[in-house]
């Protein structure tokens, strides 16, 4: 009976052991799978990071592009018309009945909509002609003229997720939330918002707009750290 006892407690004993051997490896697993380091190239950013740098996350998509042709001009004497020079190569660009934002260098804030009216072209010189709908409600010297150019949709990211040093631009792709990997891209048209990418990027794509200049700063930091096994095998 006693040897009997004796075997029935040793098994039990053994189905202990094996049980907790199991709920250490699962709970270490999980400390791992919560603390894991970075895979090559990537970047981790912790929650709280993200939230106090307003971190912003978009899609590569297609999206309008516009460019901006900014003039000066003066009022002609109905109040209504301003002239002004641009240079031919911006007037090959202009329409008429494209949009125009009209302000004085000093008052921005008070921002008149009007038209194009005219565009005329003499050899090296060109004149826009834009038309408001009503006289100013303010008085001023000279006005700015900001023509809208709409020059179609284009696969693009936000500019403000582009890093340019010199000829090589960067963006930073989403792989999962909270990690963050580099990718080189090439660009076309620069719009007032966006960048249309030739190269580098697919429809679809995460790519982080506020905050890049952060995550760039981080890699740019542990570049050295993951670059060092390969030195160490270099050295032998």
């Amino acid at each position: 009976m006693t040897g009997l006892w004796g075997a029935s407690a040793l098994r039990a004993l053994s189905l202990l052991l094996v049980a907790g051997l199991a709920v250490n490896t699962a709970h270490a697993q999980g400390v791992r799978e919560r603390t894991r380091t970075p895979g090559a190239g990537e970047t981790a950013v912790s929650e709280s990071q993200a939230i106090e740098l307003t971190l912003t996350v978009i899609e590569a998509s297609r999206r309008p592009l516009q460019t901006w042709v900014r003039a000066a001009g003066a009022l002609d004497e109905s109040g209504r018309v301003l002239r002004g020079p641009v240079s031919v190569r911006e007037a090959a660009l202009l329409r008429v009945g494209q949009r125009v934002r009209v302000f004085s260098p000093e008052s921005k804030s008070r921002m008149t909509q009007a038209r194009v009216t005219g565009v005329t072209t003499r050899g090296s010189q060109a004149q826009v002609e834009v038309t408001l709908p009503d006289r100013p409600s303010y008085d001023a010297l000279r006005y700015v003229m900001e023509i809208i150019v709409e020059r179609g949709s284009f696969l693009a990211v936000s500019n403000e997720a582009i890093i340019e040093e010199g000829d090589r631009q960067t963006v930073y792709l989403q792989q999962e939330q909270g990690r963050y990997l580099p990718r080189e891209i090439h660009t076309g048209l620069k719009g007032e918002l966006y960048t249309e990418v030739v190269g580098g990027l697919a429809e679809g794509d995460r790519v982080v707009t506020f905050g890049s200049f952060f995550i760039d700063a981080e890699h740019k930091l542990k570049m050295p750290e993951q670059v060092a096994p390969d030195h160490a095998r270099l050295d032998h």
